[in-house]
């Protein structure tokens, strides 16, 4: 379900991306609030952390959304790098995501996204408190 963007600052924050990010980070966001309404949380927040697009829940792990001039090719979605979020990813799914570290998939610009996967691994992070003790998250 795509929900319209209510605060200003996070309007302008994607507003602030190259048409091509904005696109796929876009999608990302969908994604994003598909797989919350699928948990059925209702208290996501849509904020800005370090000036980009964050998504918060009580129950989850931060997802923060982000495109750089470092990495311009990128879309990248960043987790909280103290949790077991990247390792678990790496897992579940060692070849279909580029990442960085314990922190961040890069999602290559223009070229299709691995939805379903990325869909699940998004509704792990927001479910990551409730299942960080789950083998591979209950995965």
């Amino acid at each position: 379900m795509t929900k319209k963007i209510s605060d200003l600052a996070v309007k302008s924050a994607f507003g602030a991306y190259p048409p091509n990010a904005r696109k796929q980070l876009m999608a990302c966001r969908k994604l994003i609030f598909e797989a919350a309404d699928h948990l059925t949380i209702t208290n996501l927040t849509e904020t800005l952390k370090w000036g980009e697009p964050a998504y918060v829940h009580k129950f989850g792990s931060t997802v923060r959304l982000s495109w750089s001039k470092k990495n311009p090719d990128c879309a990248s979605i960043y987790f909280t790098c103290n949790s077991s979020l990247l390792e678990t990813f790496r897992e579940i799914y060692p070849d279909v995501f580029e990442y960085e570290g314990k922190r961040a998939i890069h999602l290559p610009i223009g070229e299709p996204v691995a939805e379903k996967q990325l869909a699940h691994c998004l509704a792990l992070a927001l479910n990551y408190h409730r299942i960080k003790n789950l083998p591979l998250l209950g995965a």
